[in-house]
């Protein structure tokens, strides 16, 4: 058992973890997990209790610190948070909402509305306008009730509530600020012109501060965090999406980050930011450069369609447990004998930011059984990840290997048909944790001495089972996918 540890808490939108790797290797030694509730209250509501948050936070840390001897020192604690959040708080701190999290879909006029009378706005906040937005979110205040939006003394994210928690600061990074649609990343400030446009003002929103940030844990009179002696470092770290690709060891360029949870992403890490000349990919500060280390950005696109089409799959369609659906999709032929599915059950993001749009099949026959429509579903989820690829390629330069995380790494079919669709080595992480890794790597990069660099530190990370494209199935593949980019405009 290692002597010290840092620890990353990942805070996603289906499950609060928290993990300990050891201070030299960044191998796991101890995790603990809680389940997170959504509640949708009405149609396009997706919500989150952040008290609820908070003691699930509590939980965790109880369960690492019993899993942890009394002779290991945790030497920093780093925070890995879901991205998009939103809630009202009061001037004593007390939520006034609950969380709207990224899924929440009730500003779809807001975001049409911006979209359309302000085009230019994604060269500065270098995120797609879309209702996972807070700026979007603030806009729909601003219509159907405007006295909180300015009742509010604070509107955070929930990421930055768990802070406040924490340090008694109103805080947020520079990755989840470039997240809220507010922010102008590369001047490192709050972008004045659109908080007009969402009917805030600075002093409702936390101060930015890099991602390194660290403050000296202060335990409060009435009960400290489990584990946490005073003074431990707490350094704020960034979004689950910037961090996951520290975890996963993607820093190099051609390295591209592919994580298929119940949603999906394809990153890169690049030195700067990108902008798309059709507004379709994003753009979140990493870490702000220094003489250690120069500014990285996390750059690409997300996807709201990944496992849970699978989910879709074997619930609606082949009436199976998951694991035999991917069963009965696995005895069809590379390519569903010519069928196509556009995996679009839950609208899109990346690369259509569409969320009106919806799924279908194509080309579908008589000969074509249900294990047909799984296998082409599957695809499909692939298809669309491939297109978004493709187009980041355009701004930094092809993939030439992909590392793999999230539930679906767990089904080396599946795996093996990214590889045959992207006709590159897919790389799976030793552990699905690659957020909760991120999240203590950086806070040995902000901590160590003498100190490292995210490059280095890239090097110490894990992996499994490496999966080589078959050439045949590829060349099958590359056609079928453009008869996918025609269906879907090229």
């Amino acid at each position: 058992m290692p002597t010290s540890v840092y620890i990353g808490v990942d805070i996603g939108t289906t499950n609060l973890k928290a993990l300990a790797i050891h201070a030299r290797s960044s191998a796991i030694v101890a995790h603990a997990a809680r389940p997170v509730e959504t509640l949708s209250p009405k149609p396009d509501f997706a919500e989150q209790n952040p008290d609820q948050l908070w003691g699930l936070l509590l939980e965790a840390m109880t369960e690492l610190d019993k899993e942890l001897p009394d002779s290991v020192t945790i030497a920093g604690v780093c925070f890995s948070t879901a991205m998009h959040s939103l809630l009202a708080v009061d001037e004593a701190g007390k939520p006034l909402t609950n969380a709207l999290i990224w899924s929440d879909n009730r500003a779809v006029q807001e975001a049409a509305t911006i979209k359309k009378d302000h085009a230019d706005l994604y060269q500065s906040i270098g995120v797609p306008i879309h209702p996972m937005l807070p700026l979007c979110k603030l806009a729909w205040f601003g219509r159907t009730n405007p006295r909180l939006l300015k009742r509010a003394t604070r509107w955070i994210s929930l990421k930055e509530y768990i802070w406040w928690k924490l340090t008694g600061r109103y805080e947020i990074d520079y990755a989840m600020a470039g997240a809220t649609g507010l922010f102008n990343s590369p001047k490192g400030v709050w972008h004045t012109p659109v908080l007009t446009l969402a009917g805030v003002h600075t002093e409702q929103l936390s101060t930015p501060v890099d991602t390194t940030h660290t403050v000296p844990y202060n335990p409060p009179a009435n009960g400290a965090m489990p584990g946490l002696r005073a003074g431990v470092p707490l350094v704020i770290g960034a979004s689950d999406g910037c961090l996951a690709n520290v975890g996963a060891g993607a820093l190099e360029p051609g390295i591209t980050t592919i994580t298929i949870g119940t949603s999906g992403a394809v990153r890169r890490t690049s030195p700067r930011p990108i902008r798309d000349a059709q507004a379709r990919l994003f753009s979140y500060m990493l870490h702000h450069g220094n003489r250690q280390q120069p500014t990285l950005y996390a750059v690409g696109g997300p996807t709201n369609n990944g496992a849970n089409v699978l989910q879709w799959v074997a619930e609606k369609l082949l009436h199976l447990p998951v694991d035999e659906a991917l069963k009965q999709a696995a005895d069809i032929p590379a390519g569903a004998d010519g069928l196509l599915f556009l995996p679009y059950l839950h609208g899109e993001r990346a690369p259509l930011w569409d969320a009106s749009v919806r799924g279908s099949f194509r080309g579908l026959d008589y000969a074509h059984s249900s294990a047909h429509m799984a296998r082409a579903a599957l695809e499909g989820v692939l298809f669309n990840l491939r297109r978004i690829d493709l187009l980041l390629a355009r701004h930094a330069g092809p993939t030439r290997v992909i590392h793999a995380n999230g539930g679906f790494a767990q089904s080396p079919y599946w795996v093996q048909m990214m590889a045959d669709i992207f006709g590159v080595p897919v790389r799976l992480n030793a552990s699905n944790e690659s957020s909760g890794i991120g999240a203590a790597m950086m806070a040995r990069f902000a901590l160590a001495e003498p100190p490292t660099t995210l490059a280095e530190l890239a090097k110490t990370v894990h992996f499994g089972q490496t999966f080589t494209p078959n050439p045949a199935t590829v060349k099958g593949y590359q056609q079928q996918y453009k008869q996918f980019e025609a269906l879907i405009g090229g």
